[in-house]
């Protein structure tokens, strides 16, 4: 795999409208915010090994960012500042507006779906995340698999648990400024009624991960359809949110998605990556169902086993 697939830089002319987005924002869309904590988020001693094709953790995978609990709000502009952080367990393993769980992994990783569900979107927005895949998994609940380079599913196609989506990478505007110092990742997204939330639970609350708070990678026995019925779209509910989109980018794709599941895809997307964009949107999801134990480790079991907090290793 080249350096500029697992940057996500092509085609040129996106990325350099995505920094400008990025830098300055539009009417519609605030600039993003950096400072001296965003700093942080170098760090050599995961970034050098991984980006070399290496394991740093051997079948551990390292988490570099967890979700943060106090995440200002979205009008102020994207922050990768560290200024009012509090991650599940209390600690302060996060940035501002960080709304995912960051897994570090070498590029080229195989990267698999954590659930079975339903595929909503492909799709790579350079400023937010860069490559990406979007999963419903019925019951309210969707995750997506950010900075990839290379997805291996379309829209509308059903997947397993642990079913390859992706071949890593660090593509998005993230890696083009923190290269080579800043780790290699998949961003991981989890949704519940439309709304981000932490797969980690920190308190007696159920995980989202099946294995608790110490999330595992399906075994080869468990790699298992289940139980699964994808949502039913409101055609009437995305025509309402569609309408509500000032920014026109982003009523067309709503509006033009040749399925029902893609509307639904593109917004979520555009909802929960770009809300200064609409004005009162009406909700995506009727009722969700409860938070449940039903996610595996995005990633094989054939490449790790587990997970490992970076401020917690030692050696």
């Amino acid at each position: 795999m080249g350096l500029v697939e697992a940057l996500g830089l092509r085609p040129y002319s996106k990325t350099i409208r995505a920094i400008g987005l990025t830098l300055r924002g539009d009417v519609h869309t605030p600039p993003s915010r950096f400072g001296p904590s965003s700093l942080r988020q170098l760090r050599p001693r995961y970034s050098v090994p991984l980006w070399l094709g290496r394991a740093p953790r051997g079948r551990l995978v390292p988490i570099t960012n967890l979700f943060n609990y106090r995440q200002p709000p979205p009008e102020r502009g994207w922050s990768v500042r560290v200024t009012d952080v509090r991650d599940f367990r209390g600690g302060r393993c996060t940035y501002d507006s960080h709304n995912g769980t960051d897994f570090a992994v070498p590029p080229g990783t195989l990267v698999v779906a954590a659930a079975p569900g339903l595929v909503l979107r492909v799709s790579s927005e350079f400023d937010r995340g860069g490559l990406k895949v979007l999963i419903d998994h019925g019951d309210g609940l969707a995750t997506s698999y950010n900075h990839l380079a290379r997805a291996t599913v379309r829209p509308g196609q059903r997947v397993r648990r642990g079913e390859p989506i992706a071949l890593s990478g660090y593509s998005g505007i993230d890696a083009l400024v923190t290269f080579p110092w800043g780790p290699p990742h998949v961003h991981f997204n989890v949704w519940i009624g439309g709304r981000h939330v932490d797969p980690f639970s920190p308190d007696d609350r159920p995980s989202l991960w099946r294995a608790h708070n110490a999330p595992t990678p399906a075994s080869g026995d468990a790699l298992d359809d289940d139980a699964f019925e994808p949502t039913r779209w409101d055609a009437e509910a995305l025509d309402a949110i569609a309408r509500a989109a000032r920014h026109e980018g982003s009523r067309r794709e709503i509006e033009g998605g040749a399925t029902l599941a893609e509307r639904a895809g593109a917004a979520l997307l555009h909802l929960t990556y770009y809300p200064t964009r609409f004005d009162r949107p009406p909700p995506l999801y009727g009722q969700p169902a409860p938070r449940r134990p039903h996610l595996d480790l995005p990633f094989s079991h054939r490449d790790y086993d587990g997970v490992v907090f970076v401020d917690d290793a030692r050696d």
